[in-house]
Parts: C-alpha cells; structure tokens; sequence
C-alpha cells in the first residue's frame, strides 16, 4: 500500500500529468440539434442553428450563408467557442421557396454522412422561421428541444394529427418508382409555430400542399388510417376516433381504380338540424356524411392525377410476383387517365346517453 501511494504522489508531482484535467474535451464539444435552410443571394444557401443547444445558458441564431451544406456546418465552428457536431442532429427545417425548387442535393448530403441519423425529422417551413426563433429563444428555455419533442411525440402517437417523415422515410419514397414523398408543413409567425398540412412532392421538389378536410382525408387514407377527430362544417358534424381499413383495386388494364373505405368512428358533435334522436334522421345523416367523404376523397385523388403524384403509393398495387413491374414513365401516364371510384362504408357507434331512463 506505501508503495502504491508512493507512485501516486509521483505521478501527481511530475508536471503535466494531473489526474484532474480543468478542460474537459466533452465541454468542449456542443451538439447541433437543428439546421434550418432557407434561399440566400446569388444561388447561395442560408443556414441557421441555435446554440447553445440544450443547455440553460443565454442563446442566440447562428446564420451564414454558403454555397454548400457541409461548407456551413464547418463556418458554424468558427463562429462559436464550442466545436459544433451534428451527431444530434435531429430536425431539419427546409423554407418551402427552397423545396419547390428540389432538396435532392441537400438530402444526399444528409444521407452520405454517417454521424447524421435517419431518423432526424424532415419539415417544410412556411415564413420567417429565424425570427420566430429569435423572439421565442428569448421566452422558452430549450426550444428546440420542445420542438423536437413536439414532433418526436406525435410520431410515437401514430395518429393522423400530423404527417411525421423522417430521412429514411423520405429517401424510401423518393427513390421508389411507385411512390411520391411527403412531407410535413409548419406556418410560422413572430410567436406561433402550428401544423399546416402535407405537402406533396413530384421526385425531389414541393408542388402543391394540402391543408383542412384534404388533409384530413388524406390521413385517412395514409398516415396510419386514424384521426381523433374530422370536423365536416358543410354538415356541421364532427366525427371521431375514426379508424379506416383502405382496400385499393386496381383492373387489368389499368382504367380504372376503386378505394373501398370502411370507417369506424363515432359523431362526436352535431349542430345540424336533423333530430339525431331519431333512428331515421340519424341513418340520413349518415349517408350525407358518407356521400360527402366519397366526393371529398375523388377529388384529392383526381388532384393528384392532375399533379401526376402518387403519395398514397397507389402504384404498388401494379406488382405481382408472376409479371415484369411496369416502368415509373408507363404507370404515371395510366395514373393520369385512370377513372375513379371511391365508396365508403360507416360503421359508427350507438350514441350514448341518449335514452329516458326515468
């Protein structure tokens, strides 16, 4: 044990070789949790991050413009006293003048990069996202990390409030001939950051965003096949908890495809004028709503055709294990003419409540 202890004291004394180190390379380092990229000048891009991320101290946007992506992530270290790494990256804010010019750099650039994971949240912004950070950096501790966690939170709720897209997500659907891309679009203000609607995206670039019963029924149709609640205001209802089996049927020529919804869910509101007491005005209401689903839903789909995207993945029903799969240019120009036909089918719970029981 002397001769242990000895050794110590030694090593203490011999200039260089403390054993408690005042900088620590871990504080040296500060991870990114967001990029947020938006159009610069002269075909530059601009760049913003917030630093510090996750940590209780004053913070402040950190904004450059560059001519490549991996450019900004180093400028960014030679703005700020920390080494900045992207190994937490985990939000990616495209401004949506960006996205209709096409991402497909900028994604290839995430996805050859090893330390960023597939999972980092892709989200398309609509307004001035640097002046809303700056005002609210000041307001909220951790923003970013709320932000984060806002979306992370309705992803694991697989519910249809949002459409929630990861990298891996987005580069599956962008790299398959029988799909399109989608991705999530937030309206921002100087105080307000709130889901607007899905934006459709033919290969690599934004070209139309849908928002209210469109979004709501696309829902329906993709994202996990639930909603919590659907307001009709042509009918004033609101109906819920809305979970649909989609059976899509595609004919041998290709001419014509049939959606076949069956919905269950519940009215959870009416202020309408039918007696919905009565069993008879209760089941007219019934097929009013389904009528109003069905030509909701033809719609959206002949806007797509219209659009020549396919988010819902209509194509994939072309493949079988017997036959050749049909080029990406062969199906798109069946999509565009085919005929639509869309039924729906409520299987809705009995009201509640609603028997005199005296």
């Amino acid at each position: 044990m002397l001769l242990v202890w000895g050794i110590f004291v030694s090593l203490v004394m011999i200039p260089g070789c403390a054993p408690f180190v005042e900088n620590n390379t871990i504080e040296d380092i500060a991870p990114v949790t967001f990029w947020s990229i938006s159009k610069g000048e002269e075909r530059k891009i601009k760049m913003s991050t917030l630093v510090p991320p996750l940590v209780n101290e004053p913070k402040s946007l950190l904004t450059l413009e560059v001519d490549l992506l991996k450019q900004g992530g180093k400028d960014f270290n030679l703005r700020y006293y920390r080494e900045l790494r992207v190994g937490q990256l985990r939000m990616f804010l495209i401004h949506e003048e960006l996205a209709k010019q096409g991402i497909i750099q900028l994604i290839n650039t995430l996805l050859t990069d090893y330390d960023i994971s597939q999972r980092m949240y892709l989200v398309i912004v609509k307004g001035n996202f640097d002046d809303y950070i700056n005002r609210q950096a000041k307001k909220q501790e951790k923003l970013d990390y709320y932000l984060y966690r806002m979306l992370r939170h309705y992803e694991r709720k697989q519910q249809g409030e949002m459409t929630i897209v990861n990298l891996h997500e987005y580069k599956n659907k962008l790299f398959s001939p029988f799909s399109d891309p989608v991705l999530p679009v937030f309206k921002v203000t100087k105080d307000n950051f709130t889901y607007e609607g899905t934006a459709f995206f033919s290969n690599d670039k934004l070209i139309e965003t849908v928002t209210s019963t469109e979004e709501q029924i696309f829902q329906l149709l993709d994202n996990d096949h639930y909603l919590e609640f659907f307001p009709i205001p042509k009918l004033d209802v609101v109906i819920g908890h809305l979970r649909s089996r989609v059976n899509v049927d595609l004919d041998k020529n290709l001419s014509l495809v049939t959606i076949n919804v069956k919905l269950n869910g519940r009215i959870e509101e009416y202020q309408g004028n039918k007696n919905i007491l009565n069993g008879n005005e209760l089941m007219q209401l019934y097929k009013e709503i389904e009528t109003e689903l069905e030509m909701k839903t033809t719609d959206l789909t002949k806007k797509m055709q219209e659009l020549k995207v396919d988010p819902l993945q209509i194509g994939t029903h072309t493949l079988s294990p017997f036959s050749k799969p049909i080029s990406e240019k062969v199906w798109l120009a069946a999509w565009g003419k085919m005929k639509i036909k869309v039924n729906y089918q409520l299987y809705f719970e009995a009201l509640q409540n609603t028997k005199n029981n005296y």
